[in-house]
């Protein structure tokens, strides 16, 4: 079973950027996806990528300002989020699934998923 490790969370100023990365423990050309997910509330769709990086998709409430990535030489999956917002502060989960290589926005569509990282930007 893949393990997927995030890092890149932490406290920024609205206006600010913060990339967050998502590192799988076994190499796989997986689609892969971020999502958030507040405190008793369901996970929220932010982006994926395809298994190829060719297809991205965003959450119409980031698109202009973070970007997927992934690097082909280890699968690393990267979100670059620009122009920080207060309504941004989450906890931001990476997520994968073996079965899947087209990107995806539902939840259900993934099985793996990583503890999340904090990212918080003061009102």
């Amino acid at each position: 079973q893949a393990q997927l490790v995030e890092s890149g969370g932490g406290l920024v100023q609205a206006g600010g950027s913060l990339r967050l990365s998502c590192a799988p423990s076994t190499v796989r050309n997986y689609a892969m996806g971020w999502f958030h997910q507040a405190l008793n509330k369901e996970r929220e769709f932010v982006a994926a990528i395809s298994w190829s990086g060719d297809t991205k998709l965003y959450a119409d409430s980031v698109k202009g300002r973070f970007t997927i990535t992934r690097a082909t030489t280890n699968n690393t999956v990267y979100l670059q989020k620009n122009h920080l917002k207060p309504e941004d502060t989450d906890v931001y989960c990476c997520t994968s699934d073996p079965s899947l290589v087209a990107a995806a926005r539902e939840p259900g569509e993934y099985d793996y998923w990583g503890q999340g990282t904090q990212v918080t930007v003061p009102s």
